[in-house]
C-alpha cells in the first residue's frame, strides 16, 4: 500500500471526477488496475475512501470477507430498525466497526444541517442498540466519521446567525460554512460520539488533481487511520492470545 497521503489523494480524485464526469475513461483504466478497489467501487462519489479505509483494514489483518459496503453494512438500531452505514466490519461474528463517509459541496446551509443530525443520531441509536445486546457478544465497536468539504465562496464567507431569544454559542458567531464543519467533526470526537473523525477540503478546480488540505490536525485522516487500526488489532491480538490460551 503506498502512503496514506497518497491513498486520500486518489479518493478526492476520484470524488470530484464522479462528481463531475470528468476523465470517466481514465478513471475506468485507473480502476481496472487496482484489482479488488475495483470491484468495491460501485459509482458513488465517496467509494474512494471507502476501498482506502478497506486497504487500510487489510493491512491490519481483518479478512476481505470480514468487510462490508453498503447495503451489506446495513446494522440494527435501537430507535429505528436498521441504519445503512458505509462501511462497517464484521469478523468471527462480532461487529467491530462502522464508518460513514460524507460530503457537502452545495447548499451549505441545509446540507450540514442534515449531516448535523445524522451524526447525532447514527451512534446514539448504535451504541444504545449495543448496550441492549443487539450485537451479542461483540467488543463496543469503533465508530468513524469522515467529511469532505469543498471550499469555495459560499463555504468561507462568514454566515449570519439568527439570535432572536438567546446569544449562539462563540464559535458559531460570524463562522463559515467551514469553520462549522470542522466544530462538527471536532465535538463529535471529544464528545466521543465517534472514536475517530476526519475533516477534508477540497475544491472541484484542483480536487480533480487529487489535491485536498486539513485545517484541523487532530481531524487529519492519518489520525483517523491510527485510530482505526489500533482498534482493530488489539482485538485481533487479544483473540489470537485468547486461542492459544484457551
Amino acid at each position: 500500500m503506498s502512503s496514506i497521503e497518497d491513498e486520500v489523494s486518489w479518493a478526492v480524485e476520484y470524488y470530484w471526477s464522479k462528481l463531475s464526469d470528468q476523465a470517466a475513461e481514465q478513471q475506468e483504466g485507473e480502476d481496472a488496475a487496482r484489482g479488488r478497489r475495483a470491484e468495491v467501487l460501485g459509482g458513488r462519489q465517496l467509494d474512494g475512501f471507502a476501498t482506502v479505509c478497506e486497504e487500510i483494514l487489510m493491512d491490519a489483518g481483518v479478512p476481505e470477507e470480514s468487510i462490508y459496503f453498503d447495503h451489506e453494512a446495513t446494522l440494527p438500531g435501537y430507535f429505528r430498525a436498521t441504519k445503512r452505514w458505509d462501511l462497517a466490519v464484521i469478523h468471527d461474528g462480532e461487529l467491530l466497526a462502522a464508518i460513514e463517509f460524507k460530503s457537502i459541496t452545495s447548499s451549505f446551509g441545509n446540507n450540514l444541517n442534515n449531516r448535523t443530525e445524522e451524526a447525532l443520531g447514527s451512534p446514539t441509536d448504535l451504541y444504545t442498540a449495543y448496550e441492549e445486546g443487539a450485537y451479542d457478544t461483540s467488543p463496543r465497536p469503533w465508530l468513524g466519521y469522515l467529511m469532505l468539504m469543498a471550499e469555495n465562496d459560499d463555504s468561507t464567507g462568514s454566515v449570519r446567525v439568527s439570535e432572536p431569544h438567546f446569544d449562539v454559542l462563540e464559535d458559531f458567531d460570524g463562522a463559515s460554512y467551514v469553520d462549522r464543519g470542522e466544530q462538527l467533526c471536532l465535538r463529535l470526537l471529544r464528545q466521543r460520539l465517534y472514536d475517530g473523525c476526519a475533516f477534508l477540503l477540497s475544491d472541484a478546480e484542483r480536487g480533480v488533481d487529487g489535491e485536498y488540505w486539513e485545517p484541523q490536525e487532530e481531524l487529519a485522516f492519518r489520525r483517523f487511520a491510527g485510530s482505526l487500526v489500533g482498534h482493530i488489532k488489539g482485538y485481533l491480538e487479544f483473540q489470537g492470545t485468547s486461542q492459544e490460551r484457551f
